[in-house]
């Protein structure tokens, strides 16, 4: 059985996690990962006996920081119902850090969505708190994302376009070394973001390989 990164280091990330929104997550993962800290989500513990809400319950409790999206909250068509699972685990999130006991009492959250003052119309609750904006951007993902490690969790401080240099770089390693192992170009496409993360960890492991 494999040990789960430290709670210090650990990011929740709770997001949609279908094809649509997966660049988007894909590039917080990256960016999470290149700063050193493990981004935490659902289907890496598929696979675990219990039910999916508690294995969220127990990613929540190992991690520290906590990465919240938003932008998928609401209907899109008529009789579609709003998504309600990414506030239910902000809300499981936050409880933990309001009602646990040390070191949950430390644990920080950023809250995102799609467009400024979105979340208002639909959790009014959290007016107030610091939401960040990223309009379906990967780059901005990136900046934001960064921004708050660097002040929240201490993370490096290297630049968002570093960053984003270095996600350039470990695509092309990726990829050529996926196809050197007889991968197909549909193959690496369709590869699950869980793999795609420990992928990024090899590559930080391994000293960002060209």
């Amino acid at each position: 059985m494999i040990a789960a990164p430290p709670f210090e280091r650990s990011v929740f990330v709770n997001c949609p996690f279908d094809d649509d929104f997966a660049p988007l997550l894909q590039a917080m993962a990256f960016c999470i990962t290149d700063l050193d800290f493990y981004p935490r989500i659902a289907p890496e513990n598929a696979n675990n006996a219990a039910n999916r809400l508690d294995r969220i319950v127990e990613l929540i409790r190992g991690s520290r920081y906590g990465i919240h999206d938003l932008s998928r909250c609401k209907s899109t068509a008529a009789d579609e119902y709003a998504r309600l699972n990414m506030p239910f685990e902000l809300g499981l999130d936050h409880g933990c850090a309001r009602f646990g006991p040390a070191p949950l009492t430390d644990k920080s959250i950023l809250i995102l969505e799609h467009d400024r003052y979105d979340y208002q119309k639909g959790l009014s609750d959290i007016a107030g708190w610091d939401i960040q904006a990223h309009g379906g951007e990967f780059a901005a993902v990136i900046r934001i994302v960064r921004n708050w490690l660097v002040h929240h969790a201490g993370a490096v401080n290297i630049g968002a376009s570093k960053i984003q240099g270095d996600y350039a770089a470990f695509q092309e390693w990726h990829w050529e070394r996926e196809l050197a192992l007889g991968a197909s170009e549909d193959d690496i496409r369709d590869y699950p973001t869980i793999q795609l993360i420990s992928a990024m960890r090899h590559w930080v492991d391994a000293g960002r390989p060209l």
